[in-house]
């Protein structure tokens, strides 16, 4: 069970470090199995998926008949697994959402959830297919038929979904803490976007697994179907539709306003169309979804440099989890013969990923800095989408940047510690920005690392890279310098706004900014070992404010940027926008002065510094692996960083040359080079 947008962007303004996935309050519910994360061996080709621990999460549960709630072979238990996981430095112990009343046995929130019912039938059915094994058969049915059992089969919310159900098999429709929409099944919501996924994939699967599904088959294809009628009532009926955002016009048919939430429905509908082109139905949803995602695409010399935004809500803000865009883009991309879907999938993937991997790894959010603890949903999406690009334009590359991503699970992340045991199937639910470890393992947690095992098994050549890795050596990435650490005029304020941190769409680094007057100044001193772009970090204003005037002191002029102007908010939760914006000249190495003049009302949080040629250097057992990453679009010469061969690439991952040990690296405009 994720966080809500809402509920992580709190937990964000909140804590630097807060774990999206976080246990809830544990009061020692049982059962629990001994089987703690340890260090396992990572050589050979062993199979890395292994599905014990999510085995130990899933439950059976009741699923007894109810006006609206109804599922296939009714009677019969259905299977769900536990939210959390607490792990007690001997054993772990199933845990569901919110406090429990020991005299009812329900939680104020409930045990299992549709988000992660539908992602673990997802999982159960994608080890079915790879392995054969008839217990994940057995799992992908049971989870399906209980999410579809959440699902309301008539009624005014026909085709909605609860999101909790206790251990007994109570439905909580109005869970504490809220979660909107509220009650769960009166709008569309994160958990029917992963009712699409996980329908249209067990649809896909199970159409081609012989006669004995064939009800089961009509059943799912009916499920995916009152879905998107549901859907039809909302996201769907506003089709063309654009909503501004802070002056700028974004797609308004996007499922509870994210292309976060809209891409694991594609997911679905892609699977749903390979398996059946013929439904005009899944057709449509599929391209109109996917056109709308790829709406929320960015260009890859401004921030957030190629990602794809995941939140109509905000122009500054990125988050890790729930990032599945680029993969559903590129899948989308692939069957419907959309190379402009593509397209928006390898600016996010050969662009803002490996910029992410240099700046210390997929955090789980840049908001618009970069912070926040890593947590395996992040790795996950980042893997998925370099692989899912790759297989779509081919580029061996983009395969490369999905396996130095995973290697996120065997010890390149910033604890140096492998965090996925193939021995036990357990992962963590969480890396902080210092190290430290929550060891919990939770479904949400399980389920995303073993989405990322079933695709390294799939691609052994991936996999092997990943499991040699053992810890990350270096990052040279993006930085910030605050604003208020900077040499200030006299006329110059530093704000601490009584609110906090949290803007309503992003969060003020360190807390603060710096309210620059006309006429007033802000300095800057940096020392830069390479050329580097500098992008101003603004919070403007939505009434016309002036702007800044940006130069080298005793030199060039290197831009200007608005204070403001950016109009009506539109449907965003506060007017004006906390957002990097580029400048039209780049930094110069070497310790320079940058002073930011203003002449208007400017609101400076601070500058953030992108290296012309980003870089992360990797421990792996047999020596190191190096990215390089050109945010130019000339071509660079740089030394070398570590030993060993490589390949350059664009960005699309085609390989355009070699880089040799001992030899400078050449890295292509826009592209990247990969050594190891």
């Amino acid at each position: 069970m994720s966080a809500s947008r809402r509920a992580f962007l709190g937990l964000a303004a909140g804590t630097t470090a807060a774990l999206a996935t976080g246990s809830s309050v544990a009061l020692g519910f049982a059962p629990a199995h001994a089987t703690p994360l340890s260090p396992s061996s990572l050589g050979g080709s062993a199979r890395l998926t292994n599905l014990d621990h999510l085995r130990f999460l899933t439950d059976e549960v009741s699923l007894p008949e109810l006006a609206h709630h109804r599922t296939f072979d009714q009677g019969t238990p259905g299977l769900a697994p536990w939210t959390y996981a607490d792990f007690d430095g001997q054993t772990f112990t199933r845990v569901g959402g919110g406090t429990l009343d020991p005299a009812t046995g329900h939680w104020t929130q409930g045990a299992y959830n549709a988000d992660d019912i539908a992602r673990a039938a997802v999982v159960f059915l994608r080890d079915w297919q790879a392995s054969g094994d008839p217990r994940s058969r057995d799992h992908a049915v049971g989870t399906l038929r209980t999410l579809a059992y959440l699902q309301n089969d008539t009624g005014p919310d026909a085709g909605r979904v609860v999101l909790w159900q206790q251990s007994d098999g109570t439905l909580n429709p109005s869970a504490e803490p809220v979660e909107l929409p509220d009650p769960s099944d009166s709008a569309e919501s994160y958990w029917l976007a992963r009712t699409v996924w996980a329908f249209g994939e067990g649809y896909a699967v199970l159409a081609g697994a012989g006669r004995q599904f064939a009800e089961f088959v009509e059943f799912l294809r009916g499920r995916l179907h009152l879905a998107l009628t549901a859907l039809g009532e909302e996201s769907l009926a506003r089709v063309g539709d654009l909503v501004r955002s802070d002056g700028v016009e974004l797609p308004d048919w996007l499922i509870a306003g994210g292309a976060d939430a809209t891409a694991e429905a594609v997911l679905g509908l892609a699977a749903a169309h390979e398996a059946d082109p013929d439904d005009a139905v899944v057709a449509g949803a599929l391209r109109e979804y996917a056109e709308g995602i790829a709406r929320m695409g960015t260009s890859t010399d401004a921030w957030p440099f190629g990602a794809v935004l995941p939140w109509t809500g905000s122009l500054g803000f990125w988050h890790g989890w729930g990032a599945a865009a680029p993969e559903a883009l590129a899948r989308a991309g692939r069957v419907l013969g959309r190379p402009d879907l593509v397209d928006v999938a390898v600016a996010d993937a050969g662009s803002f990923t490996p910029l992410l991997l240099a700046t210390g790894g997929p955090v789980n959010a840049w908001a618009p800095t970069p912070a926040e603890a890593q947590i395996a949903y992040g790795v996950h999406g980042r893997v998925a989408a370099a692989l899912a690009a790759s297989e779509a334009t081919g580029g061996p590359g983009l395969a490369e940047v999905a396996a130095l991503a995973a290697g996120w699970f065997f010890g390149a992340n910033p604890a140096g510690a492998q965090v996925y045991d193939p021995d036990t199937g357990i992962t963590v639910d969480g890396i902080e920005p210092d190290g430290r470890i929550n060891r919990n393992s939770g479904a949400e947690s399980t389920i995303h690392a073993l989405l990322t095992t079933l695709l390294l098994d799939e691609h052994p050549e991936v996999a092997a890279i990943a499991r040699s890795m053992s810890g990350i050596e270096s990052t040279h990435g993006v930085s910030v310098v605050e604003a208020e650490a900077a040499t200030l005029s006299a006329g110059c304020v530093v704000e601490r706004p009584d609110s906090g941190a949290w803007t309503g769409e992003g969060n003020l680094s360190g807390g603060a900014y710096v309210s620059v007057p006309a006429g007033e100044w802000v300095e800057f001193e940096v020392d830069l070992p390479g050329d580097a772009e500098l992008h101003p970090i603004v919070w403007q204003r939505a009434e016309e404010a002036g702007d800044a005037r940006w130069e080298v002191v005793d030199g060039p002029v290197l831009g200007s940027t608005p204070a403001g102007g950016l109009g009506d908010a539109g449907l965003t939760e506060a007017p004006g926008a906390l957002r990097p914006l580029p400048l039209e000249r780049p930094l110069p190495a070497g310790r320079t002065r940058v002073r930011c003049t203003s002449t208007g009302d400017l609101r400076l949080d601070g500058v953030l510094i992108r290296p012309a040629v980003a870089s992360a250097v990797y421990r792996t057992q047999t020596g190191e692996a190096a990215l390089y990453v050109n945010a130019s679009d000339r071509t660079q010469l740089i030394d070398a960083l570590a030993g060993g061969t490589g390949r350059t690439f664009t960005i699309r991952g085609i390989q355009r040359g070699q880089a040799r040990a001992g030899r400078r690296v050449r890295i292509l405009g826009r592209g990247f080079a990969i050594t190891r």
